[in-house]
């Protein structure tokens, strides 16, 4: 039986707070891989809103370098119009083996609230969810989330490490604002971003 774990994102820019969740993920759930999954037109923003999928893949991809158990899967960038995750997970689903497990990754505060994805029931019954710490924000009680979704305190890991005060709007805005982020992404990301002129201009995102 193999544990690979999901982490979506539009990864505007993939930073050190994306790395040390997954890493963290990883080590505590014995994963042997985390896909990184970029999104394309995510429902809930607009396309003008985000950069290029290529500068965004390009960036996961200098992040990634050197770490085989970290990979990048574009089938959400390849796929036209909006992406849900529910869509997403179970095609990776479909290509395990029986008995593989998939720990799809994210933050205390979008757990709270994934009764309002799309197929949030069908969501929990093809992966189980690794819900890591956000700043500020209070602990997940699952059980009182069952109420809006029936069996999510059964499917869901809930992370305390690590507690990371990273953003991609703050380093969007310190570029733009001709501030450093080489403490806040790794330092090919750091060159990249420099190099291609990216988020000078100002970003609604």
């Amino acid at each position: 039986m193999t544990n690979i774990g999901l982490i979506g994102g539009t990864f505007d820019p993939v930073h050190l707070g994306h790395l040390a969740i997954a890493e963290e993920a990883r080590r505590q759930l014995g994963l042997a891989e985390v896909i990184f999954i970029p999104a394309g037109q995510p429902y809930f923003k607009a396309l003008a809103d985000i950069s290029p999928a290529q500068h965004r893949v390009n960036m996961l991809k200098l992040a990634l370098a050197g770490k085989p158990y970290f990979k990048v899967s574009l089938m959400e960038v390849k796929r036209p119009g909006p992406s849900y995750t529910i869509d997403t997970v179970s095609l990776i689903k479909s290509r395990l083996k029986t008995g593989d497990e998939i720990f799809f990754i994210l933050g205390w505060d979008s757990l709270v609230t994934l009764y309002r994805w799309q197929e949030p029931g069908r969501l929990i019954s093809l992966c189980r969810i690794a819900a890591a710490p956000r700043p500020d924000y209070p602990n997940p009680d699952v059980r009182q989330l069952e109420k809006d979704l029936p069996g999510i305190s059964q499917r869901t890991v809930v992370l305390h490490n690590p507690l990371t005060d990273i953003s991609a709007s703050e380093i969007r805005e310190r570029v733009r604002q001709g501030l450093p982020v080489d403490d806040m992404v790794p330092a090919p990301v750091a060159v990249y971003i420099k190099k291609q002129g990216l988020y000078r201009e100002i970003s609604t995102s």
